[in-house]
């Protein structure tokens, strides 16, 4: 079957010929897999940018993270129902270190990663526990359910900045993150969701989509200019950023209220410098976001069951796996906002 795996400690991605998938041990499942997304932190993978050295000890490994498929075999133990629609949580954690066994298992010592350290989604066949798969519900298909991981991450960064009733939210990126965020953020209460990116023209059309008219291009003039001009001269109460590029830190300061929340949700190639003593004085509160929590994926997949064609503006383009690599291009130069792969 074709596989897309990264294969060495630099620029790219293979396609070839791999064996097919091993069959299912004691608690596993083996998921035909029917869609799966190609997420920024795969496009920095392909890119190969600072922070993916983690991926150098497992390569070559199969890619993909984000994905959704049927259960076509099972192991012993599994009562999940061959046929089962589901989409996979890649989060494994290995149940025995003090983290775990204390039940915070989203911080476990020996957490591995399906699509990064672990084989993924980007093959026809992949074999997981069943306990990282969670069945879909009757009216979601595969490719909206592939949208659930990046869904949660957007939804636990929502969490993480405690936004509530009738704040006013900034989401700095337009892409599949920041478009989870957004949705989020509305369905937390926010009273205004404004989002910004730098000549994001088929992002910004998916926004729009999917409801958010308040964009902010910052190709056309400052970011703390054009939030004022759109929140009545006050600057923003949570700020969340999606964006990876480090000066983002310091724009998103500049436009938060006093004790106001910025949560950086991307994955950044470098540092950034912050100005304390402002900082400081505004009682600013800076807070990281990564991955998400079980629950939050029970919480998702309900709100996905309400209404899972409002969530279909997100996929832009759809290709066969033997595309991938196209795919891939599409999304580092920001000409498709999510990429749906179908193996």
């Amino acid at each position: 079957m074709l596989l897309l795996r990264k294969t060495k400690a630099e620029f790219g991605l293979d396609l070839f010929d791999g064996t097919e998938a091993p069959a299912p041990g004691p608690g596993q499942v083996t998921v035909q897999v029917e869609n799966a997304g190609i997420c920024g932190s795969d496009v920095h993978a392909y890119e190969w940018t600072d922070g993916y050295g983690f991926m150098v000890p497992h390569l070559p490994v199969t890619m993909g993270h984000e994905f959704a498929g049927r259960v076509i075999a099972k192991g012993a133990g599994v009562t999940l129902a061959e046929g089962t629609a589901v989409t996979v949580n890649p989060s494994v954690t290995c149940g025995v270190c003090a983290n775990c066994v204390r039940g915070d298992q989203r911080n476990c010592l020996d957490r591995k990663t399906i699509g990064l350290t672990l084989p993924g989604g980007f093959a026809r066949y992949v074999t997981v526990s069943a306990g990282n798969c969670l069945p879909l519900p009757a009216n979601v298909d595969t490719e909206v359910g592939a949208l659930t991981e990046p869904l949660c991450v957007g939804a636990e960064a929502v969490l993480t900045g405690q936004v509530g009733l009738g704040d006013t939210v900034l989401v700095m990126g337009p892409g599949t993150i920041g478009q989870a965020i957004a949705l989020f953020a509305r369905a937390a209460g926010a009273g205004r969701v404004l989002v910004s990116g730098r000549a994001d023209g088929p992002r910004f059309d998916v926004m729009r989509q999917l409801g958010f008219n308040d964009i902010i291009d910052v190709a056309e003039g400052s970011l703390l200019d054009q939030v004022m001009a759109l929140n009545n001269g006050r600057k923003v109460d949570v700020v969340i950023e999606a964006t990876g590029y480090p000066p983002a830190i310091n724009d998103g300061l500049g436009v938060l209220r006093t004790a106001g929340v910025l949560v950086v949700a991307g994955i950044h190639p470098g540092p950034v410098s912050i100005h304390l003593t402002n900082f400081v004085r505004a009682r600013h509160q800076l807070r990281a976001t990564h991955s998400c929590a079980r629950p939050t994926w029970d919480k998702v997949l309900t709100l996905l069951g309400r209404d899972p064609e409002s969530f279909r503006p997100m996929v832009t383009h759809r290709l066969p796996l033997d595309r991938g690599l196209e795919g891939f291009e599409l999304s580092r130069q920001r000409a498709a906002s999510k990429v749906m792969l179908r193996p």
